[in-house]
């Protein structure tokens, strides 16, 4: 079996959707029945470094229109493909023409919430259902997309992200970052992820907002937000407006060789968000033995299988997310669930073969 992979990033990307294609590209390539993937991806802004053996990996910098030209220019050239993956919904309308071309079956990937409703792009929401099958990260992902695109749900498979535990794994908070944050004898909640102004929808804001009765109860406690983006400004405003800028700590960008050490820097990992996918920097801190807390409304229910591995809190409801963080932070830190298993790269490897095995 040969692959044809579109994506917008995978290796040499940042954040949860490169990360997930970088699993997704390197179970395709210990298939047994796969013996070439060919993946055109539109960036890669940092080192990617080794690559699986199977894998040709084709970064087009530049334009859409260069990234539209390099790749009918390429599968013009060779159009021997046995299976199309569409890696990011956005992409749909490229891979439905690459299916045209090939005459192979096509397979949709859907992330979070750009696949929850309808697009800004007609021919997008006009293709959604088009696709021959569908992988769905999360549960709440898949009946979404369903319901506003028309399509099958049978034809629409779960397969969550996956977590390498041996690279996080328990230890002290580390001095130079206490150092560097000034985290002394500190209590540290913690968020990470992008400060986004057109999300607003991570839970920085409600957490904040709580602060006061939480410093009450702690008074050592303090807010760490990890990670940077346009919203970052307002944020910090918000925080000076209520006297929490010694409380609120702002961290920036965190570099992927410190990420461990950041959540390890925390007594409780929060993020009582509204849209989220299915939140995988919740395995990550579970990997480093923090408690977590996370929304019942969205992705991250699933990302603690249903309270199983964490607390689910009402991001609308001030008082349930002030009780659950509450009792996170009696928890003693150091543990890594067991039930985290679930979500090992073996097992999505397996998952993810079976369902290629039902496509081909």
């Amino acid at each position: 079996m040969r692959v044809l992979f579109l994506t917008t990033d995978a290796f040499g990307g940042y954040g949860g959707i490169s990360k997930y294609n970088i699993d997704f590209l390197t179970a395709l390539c210990s298939y047994a029945g796969c013996h070439e993937v060919v993946a055109v991806s539109r960036k890669a802004p940092g080192k990617y470094g080794s690559l699986p053996k199977k894998l040709k990996y084709h970064v087009v910098g530049g334009s859409k229109f260069e990234y539209i030209k390099s790749l009918f220019g390429m599968v013009v050239k060779d159009h021997k493909f046995d299976l199309v993956v569409c890696a990011h919904l956005n992409l749909l309308p490229l891979a439905c023409l690459c299916n045209l071309l090939i005459m192979a079956p096509l397979l949709q990937i859907l992330y979070g919430i750009d696949a929850w409703t309808k697009t800004d792009r007609w021919t997008v929401n006009l293709l959604a259902s088009k696709a021959d099958r569908y992988i769905s990260i999360s549960q709440i992902t898949k009946e979404n997309f369903a319901n506003w695109s028309k399509t099958n749900k049978g034809k629409i498979d779960i397969l969550p992200n996956a977590i390498d535990i041996m690279k996080y794994g328990p230890g002290p908070k580390p001095k130079y970052l206490i150092d560097r944050y000034k985290l002394q004898d500190k209590t540290v909640i913690m968020t990470l992820g992008r400060l986004a102004s057109e999300e607003k929808a991570k839970g920085f804001d409600q957490i904040i907002e709580i602060m006061p009765e939480l410093s009450v109860r702690f008074p050592g406690l303090v807010y760490m937000i990890a990670g940077d983006g346009n919203d970052r400004s307002r944020l910090e405003t918000k925080a000076r407006g209520m006297g929490l800028e010694t409380r609120v700590v702002f961290t920036g960008l965190v570099s992927e060789p410190e990420k461990a050490d950041h959540y390890r820097l925390a007594d409780v990992y929060a993020m009582p968000s509204r849209l989220e996918g299915f939140g995988f920097v919740f395995l990550e801190a579970m990997a480093c033995g923090i408690p977590v807390v996370a929304s019942k409304i969205d992705g991250g229910r699933e990302a603690l299988l249903d309270g199983k591995l964490g607390g689910l809190a009402d991001p609308d409801d001030p008082q349930d997310m002030i009780q659950k963080i509450l009792e996170a932070l009696k928890r003693p830190k150091g543990h890594v669930p067991g039930e985290l298993e679930y979500f090992s790269f073996k097992n999505f490897e397996h998952r993810c073969h079976q369902i290629i095995e039902r496509m081909v």
